[in-house]
């Protein structure tokens, strides 16, 4: 009986020490922070390029955009591509409302839409034009209850799909792996 119990004390210290073991050495990797090469401290964001049907999108995305960078903290926004050690150049290829939910009473009417944005972005240095990080579709969304009319709606849902979509955006920039 006590050998019992000694072989599963032991067998429980033997476990306790690899999930430990196993727990610590699998943040071994793990950075906090900016995974950017050290030569990129700013960054300037042109306006960007709207390649949708929907007019005007580019100003919102660029100004969540440029909110997202300077709460991030990562890169500092600056003003001229001059002062830049980075380009970001983003284009909007896509802009979707797709219906999610259907009203009750009336089955064709959706009461619930699904926004969504599609973008590519490239950052380039200013120094040689070589890529820093780039993808090639970026996608933010944001679920929303029409009220009233769907172009109230429309309007009143924009400023969350861009706040999503630059925040996709901002993870894809400094964490660029």
């Amino acid at each position: 009986m006590m050998n019992k119990h000694r072989i599963n004390q032991t067998l429980g210290a033997w476990a306790m020490t690899l999930g430990a073991l196993l727990l610590f050495t699998g943040c071994a990797g793990y950075r906090l922070g900016t995974m950017l090469p050290g030569d990129i401290k700013t960054v300037f964001v042109p306006t960007f390029v709207n390649q949708t049907a929907e007019p005007l999108l580019e100003v919102d995305t660029t100004q969540a955009m440029i909110r997202e960078l300077q709460r991030d903290g990562s890169l500092k926004v600056v003003r001229t591509e001059a002062e830049a050690d980075a380009v970001l150049h983003v284009v909007l290829k896509g802009f979707t409302l797709d219906p999610v939910a259907f009203r009750s009473d009336i089955r064709s009417a959706a009461q619930e839409y699904r926004m969504i944005i599609d973008a590519s972005m490239v950052m380039r240095r200013t120094t040689d034009q070589s890529v820093v990080v780039e993808s090639p579709l970026i996608r933010g969304d944001y679920v929303f209850d029409v009220v009233g009319d769907l172009s109230s709606s429309k309007l009143l849902a924009l400023p969350d799909a861009s706040d999503d979509l630059a925040r996709r955006l901002v993870q894809r920039v400094v964490e660029y792996w």
